[in-house]
Formats: structure tokens, sequence, C-alpha cells
């Protein structure tokens, strides 16, 4: 697979406080990258900087080549990549149908249709529910949801923080499985998530952060099957495998 997304020597923070430290890694096009660590180690932060929420201070972000760095969020969106952040991002008011509109408002209104029955038939018991309420939906629903909207934008490249916070194990390897198949067909995927077990059973590769800096970087299924998992994931290694 080819490179789609590469950190070379990134600096980002918040304020006086600096969370990524000179920070390297490359996604590559058409896998599903899952970036884990302890708190604070920079996940969140990863997905925010590349979307332009935060601005790099130093170092370079690519996408596709094409140097990204001092891009907005708009900008971003144009050049086909999507954001679904952590927690609920829905106007629970609204009908579904509303929500899904409005990830589309800057469709055309014939091409908005065409797309939300596109994404509809991906998510058809989202259809059965199209006029209530997105607050009377279950976690699973709002989060599957949130997915649809950003998908009738077509994205080349889904970000997505903690999809499975607040659900339960059976909606979450729902969720999880959604994202498979997205990327399967075709949509690569950087993910944050600290449900480590289950998104290493569908990721592609695994980078581990410690102190915003890249410690591990190997394939998902090499990591899934080391029987030191969960002192790896509490940012106690020191090496890079590939």
């Amino acid at each position: 697979m080819s490179e789609l997304i590469t950190f070379q020597d990134v600096v980002a923070g918040y304020g006086a406080l600096t969370i990524l430290n000179g920070l390297s890694f490359d996604a590559r096009e058409g896998e599903i990258t899952l970036l884990i660590g302890p708190n604070g180690a920079g996940k969140s932060t990863v997905l925010k900087t590349f979307f332009g929420l935060v601005r790099p201070r130093a170092g370079r972000i690519t996408l596709k080549g094409q140097d990204v760095s001092g891009l907005s969020p708009v900008d971003k969106l144009r050049l086909g990549v999507a954001f679904v952040p952590q927690g609920r991002n829905l106007f629970g008011a609204l009908s579904l149908l509303h929500n899904l509109e409005l990830g589309g408002v800057t469709l055309p209104q014939g091409e908005r249709a065409a797309r939300m029955e596109e994404v509809l038939d991906r998510f058809a018991h989202l259809r059965e529910r199209l006029h209530s309420a997105a607050s009377s939906l279950s976690g699973g629903e709002q989060k599957q949801l949130e997915i649809a909207r950003v998908l009738l934008l077509r994205p080349s490249v889904l970000l997505i923080d903690e999809p499975s916070i607040g659900l339960s194990p059976i909606v979450s390897q729902q969720v999880f499985k959604l994202l498979r198949m997205l990327a399967d067909g075709g949509t690569s995927v950087l993910m944050v998530e600290q449900n480590v077990r289950s998104a290493l059973a569908v990721a592609d590769r695994v980078l581990l952060l410690e102190s915003g800096r890249l410690t591990l970087d190997t394939p998902a299924a090499k990591l899934l099957d080391d029987p030191d998992l969960n002192r790896i994931f509490l940012g106690k290694s020191a090496h890079k495998t590939t």
C-alpha cells in the first residue's frame, strides 16, 4: 500500500502545552491505522492536527504527497477528509433526516438526495427511524448516524476518535465491523480507540504513541497475538518494529 498520510517531525499542542513532540509516522492507503497509547500520549491531538482543528507549530503533514500542514477543516473536507470526533455530535432535537441533511448541506439538492439514499441503503435500520429525534436513538444508532452523515461527502479518509465509547460490547463490534467494511471498500481510516483488542481485530497497522512520539509501528495482527499487549499499551515498550 502507498503512503497516504505522513507526519514529519510535527510539533503541536494547546496554548503553552506541547502534546506532539516531533512526531513522525505514515498511514497507508486502503488500511485502518490504529493509534493507541496511554492517556495524554497525543492520539486525539493527531486527528485534530491532521484535520486542521489544531495548527502545527513545526514539521510537515502531507496527504497523498501534498503539504496540508496549514489547511483548515473546510479545506480538508474538500480534499476528501472527514472527522468523527469523540462523544455525541448530533443535534438531538432534530430528526435523523435533518441531521443527515446537515451533513450534505454543501451538496446540490438533487445530489444530496441521491447520496442520502445511497447511505441509507448501507444503514437500512436508520431508514426506519428517519423522522425520530436523534436524541431518541440508542448510543450505537447515534454513532452510526454520525458515520452515515460524514459518508454523504464520500470521504477517501475517515478520522474517527473513540468510536466505541459508551457503547455495549455488541454494538461496539457492529461499529468496528462497519469501519472494516468501509476500509475494504476503499475508505482509509485513521482511528483512536481505547478498546484495544477489539480495534486490533479489524485494524491493519497499529501505532503506539508515548509523550507525543511514535514508539511502535507494527502490523495489528502481530500485536494482537502479543502476550504483553497490556504492558505495551501502557507505554512501556521503547522498540519500533515493522
